[in-house]
């Protein structure tokens, strides 16, 4: 199995082109020379403050870059894709922050055995020097129940870490309670991961395989495994089990929760995950935590702590308090660091009620009359001739797009044809088509829908001010400027407006007195029927169709035909009454 494609230049510069790109975008940021260390642009305002450092490998982007800036971190280090960073850079960004004037410097680390190596070594080498410095290990793994030697491993976690310290630096806070404030914090925490997919180091195969129906839990940040292989299922059921697990009671790596407590959300996306996905895995952790009468007053969503490429999420929860909402809260200008808004998520009202649709009696105010079962009798007619013309309409679809435009049109003349059985048809012209507007954007679907729904919506204008007949001419050309405007297409582009706008050229001598609407609408229809014709000759500028090489388009458009049709089954239905 071959590894991902990955869009890079090379993949020993993998990491260094990566660190250099955010550093080349963001003004607040600037490289060390000589080390992959990227350090605050404005060095100079941490004089007289403890300084902040964190890193680790790459591959976690946004970490660790994306957390420097007033209110987080001071600078971080970076090593290779998923590899501890080298002892020498660590100790040049100490010294770096030392010769800004930093009165401290407190390292952030994720428990991994290569970066707490590296990093104490860095920290031993600079208190040989005399320089004041200190390192936070974070462990927020939720995902083992016997704990490892080791210990848990540090996630996305350690990101809240660096929010909290870095806020209580900027106030001017010392070392020492800085290290014992953030030690009490990463033991009020809590993070387990889920993956769909792994993820592959630059250059080498995905770290592990799955098949398609199944997902990993527990795994940590560098591509690993997880602790256990389940098939997949439901997301609600996805967090239930995460959320289960990481208060376990029986778990030695649980977070305690209980009803009541106040929590902190992080729902992270572990690189891959699509961001529709997210917002549904965090509605459901939010109904679980709230299920639970455990109260969210803060939710974070989005890319913290990522693993790649890797399909995946992660959920943190930590504990908090009103002294560490204002941490957390507090103002930093890290490019990375999502910026929610500072007021609970639990007890929310999250719908307002819909507004009141116009009552349907309105719809048949009208006095139900001769003229009413007439329209009734005309709207059969258009039923049975869609439905009749189902499979040809079809065909003719099938050269330009997913051949559906008969399958569509059913669709309506059913939904119709059950309206009309359930009740009486408004009585009046424009409550009509305003009647089958709202139920063609209800049932038709399609672009079609719309198309239908806009004309009569806007057909409907004119016959409420006037039923006679120069008022059906206005409300033709009413219907044919809102499909226009709205849709884009013209007469000519091989539409359906190329029927519509042939009949409405000779329904205009409605206006004209002593007209016989008949003889009109009769050469209104054949006009119709012509331009529907005409349109197999024509190139598509609109529409799907308009994507496909006019070569293959030898038969006339589908929308036309079916156009014509209806007004065809129209006229037949009113010559079966005079008027």
């Amino acid at each position: 199995m071959q590894g991902s494609k990955k869009l890079m230049n090379t993949i020993l510069g993998c990491a260094d082109d990566s660190l250099a790109g955010i550093v080349a975008c963001n003004p607040h940021l600037q490289l060390l020379q000589g080390h992959r260390v990227a350090l605050r642009s404005d060095l100079e305002n941490i004089q007289g403050k403890v300084a902040l450092i964190s890193g680790g490998g790459s591959g976690h982007e946004p970490a660790h870059a994306g957390y420097i800036g007033k209110g987080m971190l001071t600078g971080v280090v970076a090593g290779p894709v998923f590899t501890s960073p080298a002892v020498g850079s660590i100790l040049a960004a100490i010294r770096a922050v030392k010769e800004a004037g930093a009165v401290g410097t407190l390292l952030i680390v994720k428990n991994y055995t290569g970066d707490r190596l590296n990093f104490g070594l860095a920290l031993e080498q600079a208190r040989a020097e005399g320089i004041a410095v200190d390192m936070v290990v974070v462990g927020d793994d939720s995902a083992f129940i016997t704990l490892k030697k080791a210990g848990r491993r540090g996630l996305c976690g350690t990101v809240l870490i660096h929010k909290v310290a870095g806020a209580l630096a900027e106030a001017g806070v010392g070392l020492n309670e800085i290290v014992r404030k953030v030690t009490a914090v990463k033991k009020e925490m809590g993070t387990l991961g889920v993956s769909l997919s792994p993820c592959s180091v630059p250059g080498s195969r995905p770290t592990f395989e799955l098949a398609d129906d199944e997902l990993e839990l527990g795994l940590g940040i560098h591509g690993e495994a997880g602790v256990r292989r389940m098939k997949i299922t439901s997301a609600d059921q996805v967090v239930k089990i995460m959320l289960d697990q990481m208060t376990n009671p029986s778990s030695a790596s649980r977070l305690q929760v209980r009803p009541g407590d106040s929590v902190v959300l992080v729902v992270n996306n572990l690189g891959g995950l699509s961001y529709l996905e997210l917002g549904i895995v965090a509605g459901s952790a939010v109904r679980y935590l709230e299920n639970k009468s455990i109260h969210i007053a803060r939710a974070y969503v989005g890319s913290f702590m990522t693993a790649l490429e890797m399909a995946g999420v992660s959920l943190t929860l930590l504990l908090v308090d009103d002294e560490l909402l204002s941490l957390l809260d507090s103002d930093t200008t890290a490019v990375a660091w999502s910026q929610p808004a500072k007021v609970p998520v639990s007890g929310q009202r999250r719908e307002r009620r819909a507004p009141k649709e116009p009552s349907e009696e309105e719809e048949s105010s009208s006095p139900q009359g001769p003229a009413s079962q007439h329209m009734k009798k005309i709207l059969e007619s258009v039923c049975h001739t869609l439905l009749g013309l189902q499979e040809e309409l079809n065909g003719l679809d099938r050269a330009a797009g997913d051949g559906d435009c008969g399958s569509t049109h059913a669709r309506a003349a059913r939904a119709i044809q059950e309206w009309l059985d359930a009740k009486p048809i408004p009585g009046h012209p424009s409550q009509l088509f305003s009647a089958l507007a709202k139920l063609l954007l209800e049932k038709m679907g399609g672009s079609s829908g719309a198309l239908y729904g806009l004309f009569l919506i806007a057909a409907a204008q004119p016959l409420r001010i006037d039923d006679d007949l120069p008022a059906w001419s206005f409300a033709m050309d009413a219907g044919i400027n809102a499909m226009m405007r709205y849709g884009g297409a013209e007469p000519g582009d091989r539409t359906m407006l190329d029927s519509l706008c042939a009949a409405a050229e000779e329904l205009r001598a409605l206006k004209k007195p002593k007209g016989n609407p008949l003889e009109v609408l009769a050469k209104a229809v054949k006009a119709a029927e012509a331009a529907a014709e005409s349109t197999r000759h024509m190139k598509a500028a609109a529409g799907r169709a308009s994507y496909i090489s006019s070569a293959r388009l030898e038969e006339p458009d589908p929308g036309a035909v079916a156009a014509a049709a209806i007004l065809r089954a129209v006229l037949e239905g009113l010559q079966a009454k005079p008027v």
